[in-house]
């Protein structure tokens, strides 16, 4: 069933914030976000790398940390003001939600959480601010990143993970369900900054980390990324496009880094701002969703993704067989 929206939270999330991720290569990987993604590199020490897109002024929106396993760390998101992170921590305490309050390098108070369905979530309500680049043009790669923009996460209960974030102020834009009734969530995009989504759970084994995404300046930056995955020999890492999704009407190019996390970069969504529009319904059977145009999506892009550390995964509630290219083209 839908959620219903809290228009008076506890505490202000304002947008999609950083992703941390652990990788078992650590100049490898920076290599990679640098040179095939086209994130600048605003700091590195032994063991960590700090990227960021070009628009960004905070210090960073992906970190990097050396580990003997790759994992997905933590997904974070912004709130407004340190007295957020403070009426944060009440509200956990209060809902018996277990949380720590982090030291982090370049970051304000930062608290990190499990939310129902195992997301390991950090807020924080500030970051050191750094040189903007984006008109920095002679400095532009690959794809040209933007700004980080959301998170997908694979989750066995769509439906809980959509009541705790629409409780904390989140709200949904586009859904996927049966075509007669909206009681089985098979996916939820949702959104607090004005466009279509911050934070995505669809349907799957979980909790795992899909992909994080990086907004782009327009369509032709997927094509020049694609081909600068194809000129430093990554072309067998691109994932899936370019191609544009129903869902979102986003442009895509999902790419796997040398541990396999998927990185999207994406153009087009739309403005999701007056509250008197409902959400857009998506049928569950229609293809249209996922891809307006091309073939399906391969099956890792379908069954592969990040894990939380410390966290099991479980199996959806909900059971499908999504068509993907081998089915597409008849392949086992």
């Amino acid at each position: 069933m839908l959620p219903v929206r809290n228009d008076n939270p506890a505490f202000t999330i304002t947008r999609a914030s950083h992703v941390v991720m652990s990788v078992t290569d650590l100049a490898k990987s920076r290599d990679f976000y640098r040179d095939v993604v086209g994130l600048v590199v605003t700091e590195e020490t032994d063991n960590t790398v700090y990227l960021r897109g070009l628009e960004e002024a905070a210090h960073h929106s992906l970190v990097l940390e050396e580990a003997p396993e790759a994992k997905a760390v933590a997904i974070g998101l912004r709130v407004r003001t340190d007295d957020d992170i403070t009426a944060a921590e009440k509200h956990f305490a209060d809902a018996g939600i277990p949380f720590q309050r982090l030291e982090r390098d370049h970051q304000g108070p930062t608290l990190r959480f499990r939310d129902p369905v195992g997301t390991m979530m950090e807020l924080t309500s500030s970051m050191d601010v750094v040189e903007r680049k984006y008109q920095s043009f002679n400095e532009f790669r690959a794809g040209f990143p933007q700004r980080i923009d959301h998170y997908q996460v694979a989750t066995y209960d769509v439906q809980t993970a959509t009541d705790f974030w629409s409780g904390l102020g989140m709200r949904l834009s586009e859904y996927t369900t049966t075509q007669d009734s909206d009681d089985e969530l098979w996916g939820a995009w949702l959104e607090v900054k004005g466009n279509t989504h911050d934070l995505v759970f669809a349907n799957g084994r979980g909790p795992r980390l899909h992909h994080f995404a990086y907004a782009v300046p327009d369509g032709s930056c997927l094509l020049h990324a694609a081909d600068v995955a194809g000129a430093l020999g990554a072309g067998n890492e691109i994932d899936r496009g370019p191609g544009r999704h129903g869902l979102s009407n986003a442009l895509f190019l999902y790419l796997r880094d040398p541990d396999q996390h998927r990185v999207e970069l994406f153009n087009c969504h739309y403005q999701f701002i007056d509250l008197e529009v409902p959400p857009i319904k998506w049928d569950i059977t229609d293809p249209r969703r996922a891809q307006l145009w091309g073939m399906p999506a391969s099956k890792r892009w379908f069954f592969e993704a990040s894990e939380f550390p410390g966290e099991e995964v479980h199996e959806p509630l909900l059971k499908t067989t999504p068509e993907t290219l081998e089915s597409y083209l008849g392949l086992h």
